[in-house]
């Protein structure tokens, strides 16, 4: 292989490997001159479609390093530093806010916020003036300083934070329009080996960093990276870490600038005495990253850790030159003065560039809107920037507040949609964004009809055999056979759960008479298989205010209902206390009714919000009314399924925790599972495994409900990359094994009529279900997916369905108590009258 022929590759746009691109980053003399050609035009290419040709952009800002402190052990490092050399662990919040108000009378309007990684893990002494000053932790105290600068000064905090889990993502994505981490190097040699510049640093783990660009992708944060050259890798990792930034990216599309830094020896380090990386070396670097990474992605070589070669880099693709700051020295490398403004404006223009400043968030992620900027800082992004998204000149930073006044919100859109979705149905089969709300369908892979592995007769006889005699010692392999199990097998498996389910139930087939109530369906999380979230100005979004939520619960309980199941998109601009404020209106309109609301996601953004804990959020949802929580928001509780369903919906450790955290401060819940769709049965006896796991610490489930996967109007469906749902083997198999594999832990097994009508629920009836859920009374999330057993059921049609099995109905509570005679619901047709229409619908 030779430079020039890659570069005639690359030249002709084909798609580079990793050997390729190492080779291209040897060029050199005429060589790079070409490449750099190659990559100028790219570069040209990507700004003209930006519609801002020739426009090369930097940052005004101020560096504020909130602590010096790190558990890390970096070897080129000169920022970090130990409690004996800095005059307080942390910067005093008064003095960051004061940098910052200094910044915003300069004409900066960034505030990067830059530490060093949980230094309370390492350090006893930024422990303990956390605990003094009131901070759970490190991040806690950043939140609160970003939170300071844009309600005193305007200016908007970019947080540089080092390796965030997802959910602390969520916690600073209210408080920061964009954040940013240098992925710096994929190579895992210079980690684990000692000598390498990242031994002994455990947040320099490569996996860990990819997680973390991965976790803010399936956040939509505006997220900054990029890579540190010179540092030890070779050109082969070199080339590896460009193409993990670009997967990440056609993920998710939420890199908004890499950054290619060279190294910069400095005194007092390990590396005090290792060679610079070469200009060359850089420049080559750059052009390789415009190629590989394309021209739509901004590229940035900080302006300061070179001499006076500024038209190289601008030939070499860069578009941005980063943070510059007329106050505040570089704290990671102090040694290198800022260029003066005007100067870097000069040289640009010599160059034939125009200098424009920009804002901490690109404008292409200003002009996405929701669900890139949250709404808590979208008006402070707007107050400073012009109509390309840039940053205004006119504009005067000025503080204001972070979270407006918690107000009473109206009804609005399509409030019908809970009646007219079985007349008129849904307006169209997508969302309008379908093409960029979920990520970058390519980059899932492309799944066909499941092949189920033979499985020998005597295994399967052997399996039914163990079933037969005692469920609950299943072993992996054992239920994995009998998932699979068809036919005449399949016919025993279904017995045998039926004997179980007789044992253990009894006959009746119970129900509960309740009302589901969706407050709202605008969601901007951007679940790959659900077809109810909506924009908020899709033809069928809709919210509901407060007084129209009482009014339904009224008409609920009037009709005879005991329950109310609540939940909604996570809307991003309905106040923190809207979940509160639900609790509580729902509780005065029927003070008897029970509560059964609020999923784990949407008590992960209730919190995030509140910027409480768990604990705190549940037991201020307890105290607002809520009696029981869905477990739904499961799916499969396994990452790799996960992401793929979910793209940016909170991850299983998540799920799990929130759940037992509800089950400890005495809120109950269900628990699901929705399969057919990128699953297998491995992931199924995982999920079904972990389900009892988590009964046995906390005994809170009050029943597991089974739910196929709804692929009609499913984004995951449509894009071709999902089953269409889950055959009549799958269903009944996985409600059999249900039963077996949760026995002695979670009684109630319960199947869906709404997703498997009355025919199906009455198989699932016959193999190990005991119970069909509730009247409903409205179901909107199955039907927009394109369910089509209707919406409600009244009292006499699910008795109807029990009678055409054999079986008695009975109506139970939400926590499977009896439900005296006198109590029961009215067996009316009126339990599924369509309601009136709002007058406050818009």
């Amino acid at each position: 292989m030779s430079v020039r022929r890659v570069l005639r590759r690359a030249d002709d746009g084909v798609t580079l490997n990793a050997d390729e691109i190492a080779e291209l980053l040897t060029a050199r003399g005429d060589d790079l001159a070409r490449l750099c050609r190659i990559a100028s035009r790219l570069r040209d290419t990507g700004l003209a479609a930006a519609d801002r040709p020739g426009v090369i952009t930097y940052s005004r800002k101020v560096f504020i390093p909130v602590t010096r402190l790190c558990r890390d052990r970096c070897h080129y490092c000169t920022f970090a530093t130990v409690p004996g050399r800095v005059e307080s662990p942390y910067l005093p919040i008064d003095e960051a806010v004061a940098i910052a108000r200094r910044g915003a009378e300069l004409g900066c309007r960034e505030a990067l916020l830059t530490l060093g990684d949980r230094p309370e893990d390492r350090w006893s002494a930024a422990r303990e003036w956390l605990d003094a000053a009131g901070y759970s932790s490190t991040l806690d105290y950043v939140r609160a300083v970003a939170i300071r600068i844009l309600e005193e000064t305007g200016l908007l905090p970019h947080i540089n934070a080092g390796v965030l889990s997802w959910e602390e993502i969520a916690r600073l994505k209210p408080v920061s329009p964009s954040m940013g981490m240098m992925l710096e190097t994929t190579s895992t040699r210079l980690w684990e080996e000692p000598g390498g510049c990242h031994f002994g640093s455990p947040d320099k783990d490569p996996a860990v960093r990819l997680r973390c660009l991965d976790d803010a992708g399936r956040s939509s944060v505006p997220f900054t990276t990029g890579i540190l050259i010179g540092i030890g890798e070779t050109l082969t990792e070199r080339a590896e870490s460009l193409l993990a930034l670009r997967r990440t990216n056609r993920r998710y599309r939420g890199i908004q600038e890499v950054i290619v830094q060279n190294f910069r020896a400095k005194p007092d380090t390990a590396m005090a005495n290792a060679a610079d990386a070469e200009l060359d070396d850089l420049v080559a670097t750059v052009a390789v990253a415009r190629v590989v990474l394309g021209p739509a992605m901004r590229i940035q070589a900080p302006p300061n850790l070179i001499d006076d070669e500024f038209d190289r880099l601008l030939a070499a693709g860069i578009d941005d030159w980063g943070g510059v700051s007329p106050l505040t020295d570089d704290h990671v490398n102090p040694e290198r003065p800022w260029p003066n403004v005007d100067d870097l404006a000069e040289r640009t223009r010599e160059s034939g560039f125009q200098l424009r400043e920009r804002l901490t968030v690109y404008p292409e992620f200003i002009g996405r809107g929701d669900p890139w900027l949250d709404p808590r800082v979208a008006g402070h992004v707007a107050a400073l920037a012009d109509d390309a998204g840039l940053a205004d000149p006119a504009a005067v930073p000025a503080g204001r507040p972070w979270q407006a006044t918690d107000a009473a919100w109206a009804s609005a859109g399509r409030v019908d949609l809970n009646r007219t979705i079985d007349t008129t149905g849904r307006t169209g089969d997508r969302r309008v964004d379908f093409d960029t709300v979920y990520g970058d369908w390519s980059a899932l892979p492309d799944t066909g009809e499941r092949r189920l592995p033979e499985r020998l007769p005597s295994e399967t006889r052997a399996a039914l055999r163990a079933a037969d005699v005692d469920p609950t010692r299943l072993t992996d392999d054992q239920a994995l056979t009998l998932f699979h199990a068809d036919g005449a097998a399949l016919d025993a498996l279904t017995r045998i759960a039926d004997d179980v389910r007789r044992a253990v139930c009894g006959d009746d087939v119970t129900y509960v008479v309740n009302r589901n109530l969706n407050f709202t369906n605008v969601c901007y999380t951007g679940c790959r298989f659900c077809a109810f979230a909506q924009r908020a100005g899709d033809a069928d979004s809709f919210t509901l205010s407060l007084e129209d939520v009482a009014r339904r619960v009224v008409e609920a309980e009037e009709s005879g209902a005991t329950e109310i199941c609540m939940q909604g998109g996570i809307h991003p601009d309905l106040p923190g206390t809207a979940y509160f404020d639900l609790a509580r209106t729902v509780k005065r309109a029927a003070p008897g009714i029970h509560l059964h609301a609020f999923s784990p996601m949407e008590i992960l953004n209730g919190a995030s919000r509140t910027n409480l804990s768990y604990r705190e959020f549940l037991e201020g949802l307890k105290d607002a009314g809520v009696d029981s929580i869905p477990g739904t928001a499961a799916e499969i509780l396994d990452d790799e399924i996960r992401w793929v369903l979910t793209k940016g919906k909170l991850p299983a450790s998540s799920w799990i925790e929130i759940v037992e955290t509800a089950h400890r401060v005495g809120l109950r819940s269900s628990s699901t599972m929705m399969y057919g769709h990128v699953d297998e049965p491995r992931h199924w006896l995982a999920h079904l495994r972990t389900l009892a796991a988590i009964q046995d610490r906390t005994g809170g489930f009050t029943e597991f409900v089974a739910l196929p996967f709804i692929h009609q109007n499913a984004p995951l469906y449509l894009a071709g990359k999902a089953r269409a749902g889950a055959t009549a083997q799958e269903n009944r198999a996985v409600h059999a094994m249900a039963r077996l594999l949760l026995h002695g832990r979670i009684d109630n097994i319960q199947t869906s009529w709404v997703k498997l009508g009355d025919n199906g629920t009455g198989h699932m009836l016959q193999g190990g279900a005991n119970d069909v859920g509730g009247t409903l009374m409205e179901e909107t999330i199955s039907r927009m997916a394109g369910a089509d057993n209707g919406s409600s059921r009244t009292v006499a049609e699910i008795r109807e369905l029990a009678h055409a099995i054999g079986r008695p109905a009975r109506q139970r509570t939400t926590t499977y108590g009896r439900v005296e005679d006198g109590a029961q619901a009215r067996d009316v047709e009126a339990i599924r009258t369509p309601l009136p229409l709002v007058s406050t619908c818009r």
